[in-house]
């Protein structure tokens, strides 16, 4: 199961929250560390806030959009 280490930008939902989560990448030619960043639909049962640092575990589908759940706050 894939876990990830994001940031909540969003928590307008009862239960959900938006994660954006940032990974680098080097370009294989051109040796330069590029900056993508992916945003997922997550469970939010441990009510974290705009701002927190959180960390990410896949789950079973939970609806049409949402295959995460939050494990733990790391930095409030």
């Amino acid at each position: 199961m894939r876990q990830l280490i994001g940031t909540v930008i969003s928590t307008k939902n009862t239960l959900s929250a938006v994660v954006v989560v940032e990974t680098l990448w080097k370009h294989p030619l051109y040796h330069k560390a590029i900056r993508r960043s992916k945003k997922y639909l997550v469970e939010n049962i441990h009510k974290a806030q705009v701002g927190d640092r959180v960390s990410l575990e896949e789950t079973r589908p939970l609806s049409a959009r949402k295959r995460f759940t939050i494990t733990q706050i790391i930095k409030k």
